[in-house]
């Protein structure tokens, strides 16, 4: 279905908003890596409530879709940017219902400091096992009504109890995918 409606739209000509994301890394106490996603405040929107990764739009000043995603984890979780190691820039993901064109990083922070989230933004942290997400156990599929669409089966991880779906899954499956090529 998404496949069908790229085909059939001009993305172009819709204008989208530029967004940043960062897929971030880093060990525990016990030196496991993690990833961390977080859950979204509840509000009036298409991505009210959902779980996704730290970032965010374009804002004046931002010299990068990089800067974005450093920016937007600083914000959102306290990570100084300058304490992430950027690894590697991800493919561009397009989602229909907010008009957002995201371009998604991967990012190591080996010196972890606590996560300070930002209260009117971010209702949990989420903090994934790599193992976890390696699992393709945790790889489902679920039928949900969208904003879009309703009943559909979507592609979808379960993740410390959440269901993952949408740009941010698409967006997993690719890190997926990186990561067993290397591992």
């Amino acid at each position: 279905m998404r496949i069908q409606w790229l085909i059939s739209n001009d993305i172009q000509k819709r204008n989208p908003k530029q967004a940043g994301v960062l897929a971030l890394f880093y060990p525990d106490l016990e030196q496991q890596t993690k990833m961390l996603l977080i859950l979204r405040k509840a509000y009036e929107g298409v991505h009210s409530n959902q779980i996704g990764f730290p970032g965010g739009k374009v804002e004046e000043g931002d010299r990068s879709l990089e800067e974005t995603a450093l920016r937007e984890t600083f914000e959102e979780v306290g990570v100084l940017p300058t304490a992430v190691e950027v690894i590697k820039e991800l493919s561009e993901l397009y989602i229909p219902p907010s008009n957002f064109m995201v371009r998604p990083y991967m990012g190591f922070y080996p010196e972890p400091k606590p996560f300070v989230k930002q209260q009117s933004e971010v209702e949990a942290l989420v903090e994934v096992n790599l193992s976890d997400f390696l699992d393709n156990g945790n790889r489902i599929e679920e039928t949900l009504s969208t904003s879009y669409a309703k009943s559909i089966d979507v592609p979808a991880y379960k993740l410390n109890g959440y269901t993952v779906w949408g740009a941010t899954a698409m967006m997993l499956s690719e890190i997926q995918d990186l990561l067993e090529q290397v591992l």
